[in-house]
């Protein structure tokens, strides 16, 4: 209903959602508008990436090109937003645009506040691949096929070749694809 306090997705041109998110801000401070726009957020998620050998964090967005307002929707509100550098439109039928449902906003909330508190880890690898161990160890030079990956800890089922079909698991760095 207008009136009420929603979340709003907008589209923004590619790669402008961070800078539609802090112009957003900028003008919700220099038009007064605290009080109808509430929150900006964009959403993300982070993950570890190996590669040529060096581990870094990589943060990637959700929902590439959108950006979500909470804000009370009327006249002002709706032209404070729309006319933000970036912007390309809400989402909505026509120029009506359509608030998220509890369950959508709850569910990206959701995916944003456990994305900060478990980090996932990319691995290069999918399950059926077959793999070698090249770090130092007792199983240095084993191969296998991959059945099972776990990105939360970065580690590495597969299924050995060299020791009847016995299931190995190791950290992620110590493979190499074949």
């Amino acid at each position: 209903m207008p009136g009420d306090r929603q979340w709003y997705v907008v589209q923004t041109y590619a790669s402008y959602e961070k800078r539609v998110e802090a112009d957003l801000r900028q003008r919700i401070a220099a038009m007064n508008m605290q009080d109808k726009i509430f929150n900006v957020l964009v959403p993300t998620e982070t993950y570890i990436v190996n590669k040529d050998g060096k581990s870094r964090e990589v943060t990637r967005k959700l929902y590439p090109s959108y950006v979500m307002v909470e804000m009370i929707l009327d006249e002002q509100s709706w032209y404070a937003v729309r006319h933000t550098p970036g912007v390309t439109g809400f989402i909505g039928a026509g120029t009506h645009p359509i608030p998220l449902s509890p369950e959508e906003v709850n569910r990206v909330i959701s995916a944003v506040n456990k994305s900060g508190t478990d980090v996932k880890i990319e691995v290069d690898l999918k399950i059926g691949d077959t793999v070698r161990v090249i770090a130092n160890g007792e199983m240095k030079g084993f191969t296998g096929s991959v059945v099972n990956i776990n990105t939360k800890k970065g580690r590495v089922q597969f299924k050995s070749d060299v020791l009847g079909g016995a299931i190995l698991e190791t950290d992620y760095k110590a493979l190499e694809k074949i």
